[in-house]
């Protein structure tokens, strides 16, 4: 039997009988053995904006405290080895919606404001996936993944939309919001920042005290849509514009974690996910609601006191070691995931979209593949469970910077951008970065998470395998360091071409 392909939702037993099918077996908690997974458990998805992998308590925080995530890995999982598909804005989002490497769907790196290319409407969504299923949707926060109405969240399986278009530093402002000069290089890049409702602009110029109610507007949303849909499955995807700069909170959190302005933003997104659990305890929907936080990214180091933490990991946003595509990860579901407990397997938030069509019994694309792997055994903490991935390959703005297993990290010769050990910014303010280049390069992530010390001299028979799937990387996805292009990828979504204003009419 194909489970995959099922057209029906599987039931309760259905998904019993697969685990025995399948030998799976042994898993964490004894209440998960004795639990069946609801039929169409609601789904919802926080996904923060360049928050560091060391930026809350679970992971190491300290500077301040974050006491409703903290209880979500008490009754969750925490992951330790899960990435975004790649370090920078509009390409990770498309990866979690679609399943798919920013390569193959062709939307990279961070889509100005009017962009005449964006998501295709051929691509099958994570909330098109839900709504074939019955599922309401609904996203609050940061889209950027195209601005026209065609590419916006209402034409790609969203039934409601409240949020930017795109990243909140996309506007005629300074780094702290300060209104510049006429002939400022930012006041001819950016138009004003619009706030959309659904498909119609709200607010035609959001300004700087409109950015410290982001977070709770967002919320307040996001609460509002469970009260009104909780006796109903539910996608709730709430893409946060914070940690992005600039920072804003609200009055209330201002000056409350005793961290500076960054920890006060990290308190008030640890205050939206009580709101969230609580509502969700609130309609006693617990046992039926899979809820995962994470992040798009790693920080954007050069902001410094306004940027995050990667911990131990090297470098952050913008490169491709681990610092900048490695994030936190909880993920809770009374019942079905082990609480208080870690996975230290290779996941990526490509995984999630296929991971949620085995729990809804929907169907995956068969005309246009995904890249993304069942992670449920992992998630649901069965013994011996391993990465799905053999492979992992790390792009950059189309670019291939490296190819990871379970273990092993080759980077290929590639320039990154790194402070090099300078001071970073300071109040809002950027320092510059500078320019570097790798060599080929290898590391063994289980020993050396930070990736210090090059180890491709030991192991030539690592390297080489991993060179060879860096080859196959290439074929399929393209290289535009080596100027390949691949036999895999797919137009994304564009605008019609403008009229040529001098053609013959």
């Amino acid at each position: 039997m194909n489970f995959q392909n099922r057209r029906q939702p599987i039931n309760a037993a259905g998904l019993w009988t697969m685990a025995l099918f399948f030998g799976l077996r042994g898993v964490c908690s004894s209440a998960i053995a004795a639990t069946a997974a609801p039929e169409r458990p609601n789904i919802v998805i926080v996904f923060c904006d360049d928050m560091g992998y060391a930026d809350i308590g679970p992971f190491g925080a300290t500077a301040y405290s974050t006491p409703n995530l903290d209880r979500m890995a008490a009754e969750g999982r925490k992951f330790t080895d899960f990435h975004s598909a790649t370090a920078v804005c509009s390409a990770s989002r498309v990866a979690l919606l679609t399943g798919c490497y920013p390569e193959r769907v062709s939307v990279l790196g961070a889509l100005r404001p009017q962009s005449r290319h964006g998501i295709s409407k051929d691509e099958l969504t994570l909330a098109e996936l839900c709504k074939q299923q019955g599922y309401a949707t609904a996203i609050f926060g940061k889209w950027h993944l195209g601005d026209y109405k065609r590419f916006l969240p209402l034409q790609h399986g969203f039934d409601e939309y409240y949020g930017l278009p795109y990243s909140n530093d996309m506007w005629p402002r300074g780094h702290r919001g300060e209104e510049l000069p006429p002939g400022a290089s930012r006041k001819k890049q950016y138009p004003p920042l619009r706030m959309f409702d659904g498909n119609k602009v709200v607010d035609e110029e959001v300004t700087a005290e409109d950015q410290t109610q982001l977070t709770k507007s967002y919320t307040r949303r996001a609460v509002d849509f469970i009260d009104r849909h909780h006796d109903e499955p539910f996608l709730l995807y709430v893409p946060h514009s914070m940690m992005h700069v600039p920072l804003f909170v609200s009055q209330e959190f201002e000056g409350k974690s005793g961290a500076g302005l960054y920890g006060d933003a990290v308190t008030e997104i640890d205050w939206s996910v009580g709101e969230i659990l609580a509502a969700i305890k609130r309609h006693g929907i617990d046992e039926q609601t899979l809820v995962i936080f994470t992040s798009d990214n790693g920080p954007w180091l050069n902001f410094g006191d306004h940027a995050g933490s990667a911990g131990p990991l090297r470098e952050g946003k913008g490169t491709m070691f681990e610092g900048g595509y490695r994030v936190p990860c909880i993920m809770r579901f009374p019942g079905q995931i082990p609480a208080g407990t870690q996975c230290d397997e290779l996941c990526v938030t490509i995984d999630l979209l296929p991971t949620v069509a085995r729990l809804i019994g929907a169907e995956l694309p068969s005309q246009r593949p995904i890249d993304g792997l069942d992670i449920w055994p992992l998630m649901a903490g069965q013994a011996e469970a391993q990465s799905p991935h053999d492979v992992f390959y790390c792009y950059y703005d189309g670019a291939l910077h490296a190819v990871r297993d379970r273990q092993w990290k080759l980077h290929v010769p590639h320039p990154y951008r790194t402070l090099g050990g300078r001071p970073a910014g300071h109040g809002g303010y950027p320092a510059d970065y500078e320019q570097a280049r790798t060599d080929t390069e290898l590391y063994d992530l289980k020993s050396d998470p930070g990736e210090t010390n090059n180890v491709a001299a030991e192991h030539p028979e690592i390297v080489a395998r991993l060179t060879s799937a860096a080859e196959a990387a290439r074929a399929d996805l393209g290289d535009a360091l080596t100027g390949r292009k691949g036999a895999g990828v797919r137009e994304p979504g564009r605008m019609p071409a403008k009229p040529d204003a001098n053609a013959k009419r």
